[in-house]
């Protein structure tokens, strides 16, 4: 059983920067690609960026493209979502999830999820 949990969320002005970690107890984490998705107030969950098992692909949402940036520690089972330059519009709570395999784009159908972890950007 994979058991994932999220942290490193919080409240931050537009501008700063968050590096949301997610935790993943159980199986070998190289076993699944990994991604994050989130969800703002009133909107449903979107894509934001997704890694293989072995950390050698990655994929973000448009959105995201050249702020955020997707890593992995598979010797620590945790995978990072390093966010920079942060805009009152990635307001969400942030979710990790695991997959069978890598996907480009909303691609991705995830087999666990965490409980995610509220990120708020004030302007």
């Amino acid at each position: 059983q994979v058991q994932l949990v999220e942290s490193g969320g919080g409240l931050v002005q537009a501008g700063a920067s968050l590096r949301l970690s997610c935790a993943n107890s159980g199986r070998t984490s190289s076993g699944y690609a990994m991604a994050w998705f989130r969800q703002g107030p009133g909107k449903e969950r979107d894509f934001v960026a997704g890694i293989s098992g072995g950390g050698g692909r990655t994929t973000y949402a448009d959105s995201v493209k050249g702020r955020f940036t997707i890593s992995r520690d598979n010797g620590k089972n945790t995978v990072y979502l390093q966010m920079n330059s942060l805009k009152p519009e990635d307001t969400a709570v942030y979710y990790c999830a695991a997959d069978v395999s890598f996907a480009h784009g909303t691609n991705w159908r995830p087999i666990y999820w965490g409980r995610g972890t509220q990120v708020t950007v004030s302007s």
